[in-house]
């Protein structure tokens, strides 16, 4: 049997002690830290609205963005390029959340008129776990787009992308208006605006569950209703953008493809 000297077992008394006070802080550090992590998920899920069309929707939404975002892409992409889109109208930060991550070249700023929405936008920008979508910000698209962010801050052809889903059937039309009329100031030569909802097409809308909701848009807001592509397609004239493409999606929506001459 050893026997160990005096010195020897102060000396490991102490070392066992230091290990356990170590042990114990580490313990309560990591605890912590799972703690904070736990409560921070729980407090962005409190935050996190949902709207169901939006989850049903963003998936067909991601698949047009593919098609249509991706060549334009890979036509101009040069090395670290870095493109920007601008979601208009984002809402409750589900869509932004969910096409950033596919792509990753392209920084996304979302932004809406009704600031009480920002905290749900944050919310899912904080779940996304990426780096390429900035902090929401105020825009009203009636406004001349030199006042949008609180000024200086959307600048003229900054924009590669303009997103905008479902807004120009649920807002006066002087929004509709201002989308395009901006959207031809910010836009870059070549980029693409994306607007997503339903519309009348010249003059007629249909089918029948279209036009039962046209007309409950209009009985809650005479200002509200489908918009109709030939009227779109003038204003979009103006501001020197065409339309490019129309794609049907379900429940009788499209996806409008317009291009910046």
């Amino acid at each position: 049997m050893e026997v160990k000297s005096k010195y020897e077992v102060v000396g490991n008394n102490n070392i066992g002690k230091i290990g356990r006070t170590f042990l114990r802080v580490a313990i309560h550090f990591t605890l912590n830290l799972q703690s904070n992590s736990a409560s921070q998920r729980s407090q962005s899920m409190s935050y996190k609205q949902v709207i169901s069309a939006a989850e049903r929707n963003k998936e067909p939404i991601l698949q047009v963005l593919k098609n249509f975002l991706s060549p334009y892409i890979q036509a101009t992409s040069k090395e670290d390029c870095i493109y920007h889109c601008l979601e208009i109208s984002s809402g409750t930060g589900q869509h932004v959340a969910y096409f950033a991550p596919h792509f990753p070249s392209v920084v996304w700023q979302p932004s809406d008129v009704d600031m009480s929405s920002f905290c749900s936008i944050s919310a899912y920008i904080q779940d996304a776990q990426v780096s390429n979508i900035k902090q929401p910000i105020y825009i009203d698209v009636s406004d001349e787009y030199t006042k949008w962010g609180g000024g200086g801050v959307i600048g003229k052809h900054s924009m590669d992308f303009i997103l905008n889903i479902n807004l120009l059937h649920i807002s006066p039309f002087r929004c509709t208006e201002g989308l395009f009329h901006n959207t031809g100031q910010v836009l870059k030569h070549g980029g693409l605006l994306i607007t997503y909802g339903p519309y009348a097409f010249h003059g007629k809308i249909s089918p029948a569950s279209n036009v039962r909701f046209n007309s409950m848009l209009q009985s809650q807001n005479p200002e509200w209703g489908l918009r109709d592509i030939d009227q779109l397609a003038t204003l979009a004239a103006s501001a020197g953008i065409h339309l490019l493409e129309v794609v049907p999606l379900p429940s009788n929506n499209h996806c409008l493809i317009w291009k910046k001459e």
